[in-house]
């Protein structure tokens, strides 16, 4: 099965930025579509930006001209490049994957373990 790892979480002062990582390790796989998401506190989960391998994307309004998600298929790696952060980007962020097996039919999916964002002075 691929799973997904996570980084670049941590605690930031309003208008800074971060970038997080997420790789996926596994044999034999090529990864479709990427989707970050995040959970802040007392708050559902929810889409932040996703990509897909034919180069679309797409954002939630709220991060909308400072977040910017990236892809390198060579590192099986996804990016989100976070600026101008604000308390309320203030969550727990997951990746999200979805893959196929090389030759074979059908897509599976798997999550990231998540990783903190803190915005605060």
């Amino acid at each position: 099965q691929v799973q997904l790892v996570e980084s670049g979480g941590g605690l930031v002062q309003p208008g800074g930025s971060l970038r997080l990582s997420c790789a996926a390790s596994g044999s034999h796989f090529s990864i479709n579509a990427w989707t970050w998401y995040r959970q802040g506190p007392g708050k559902q989960r929810e889409l932040v930006a996703a990509t897909t391998s034919g180069g679309s994307e797409n954002y939630a309004d709220s991060v909308k001209g400072r977040f910017t998600i990236s892809r390198d298929n060579a590192k099986n790696t996804v990016y989100l490049q976070m600026d101008s952060l604000k308390p309320e980007d203030t969550a727990v962020y997951y990746c999200y994957a979805r893959y196929s097996y090389n030759g074979r039919a059908g897509y599976s999916t798997t999550w990231g373990q998540g990783t903190q964002v803190t915005v605060s002075s």
